[in-house]
């Protein structure tokens, strides 16, 4: 199974997470991951959709996004030509015993402690999947109490989007 990074330009109207969600659970497919916020336009949000299957699911998902009314832009997020990041906050049992080596693996990762308790810290961690994956991986020697994933978000490279029009499709294109 393949993997897919689309970045969305939809209206930033109510009601278009729904149906850009309610078009994938209609057709059975899952979502690995969805971020949502404003663009630099307020009339515009950017959404951030991760998912997965063999080649023909992938294109019939890109097909039926182009087909909703809100959606302006599709932009597939290929690893070459695209940075995506995201954030993960962490907290960790931490007392006297281990405190400094919880530190230090922060510090190895640069990552940042945003929150001290007695016998905890929280840790907060902005990087690719690999890089966050590898660092639950090794938090995993400690106690972790809970953590949260924002999912993936994402640009071109380049002065814009519009900079590659292989990967774009605009409302309106056959």
């Amino acid at each position: 199974m393949k993997k897919i990074v689309l970045s969305l330009i939809v209206e930033n109207t109510s009601g278009v997470l729904s149906r850009v969600a309610g078009l994938f659970s209609r057709r059975g497919y899952n979502i690995d991951s969805l971020t949502v916020g404003v663009t630099e336009n307020p009339k515009l949000s950017r959404m951030t959709v991760v998912a997965r299957g063999d080649s023909g699911i992938l294109e019939q998902i890109r097909n039926q996004l182009q087909k909703l009314e809100d959606v302006r832009e599709i932009t597939e997020l290929a690893p070459e030509h695209s940075v995506c990041r995201e954030l993960v906050l962490v907290r960790v049992r931490a007392d006297g015993s281990n405190r400094k080596e919880v530190m230090a693996l922060t510090d190895i990762f640069r990552a940042k402690i945003v929150d001290v308790a007695p016998d905890s810290v929280l840790i907060e961690l902005t990087g690719n999947q690999a890089k966050i994956d590898a660092f639950i991986k090794l938090l995993s020697d400690f106690n972790v109490l809970e953590f949260v994933r924002t999912g993936i978000t994402g640009l071109s490279r380049g002065a814009s989007a519009e900079d590659d029009f292989e990967n774009t499709t605009h409302q309106g294109e056959e």
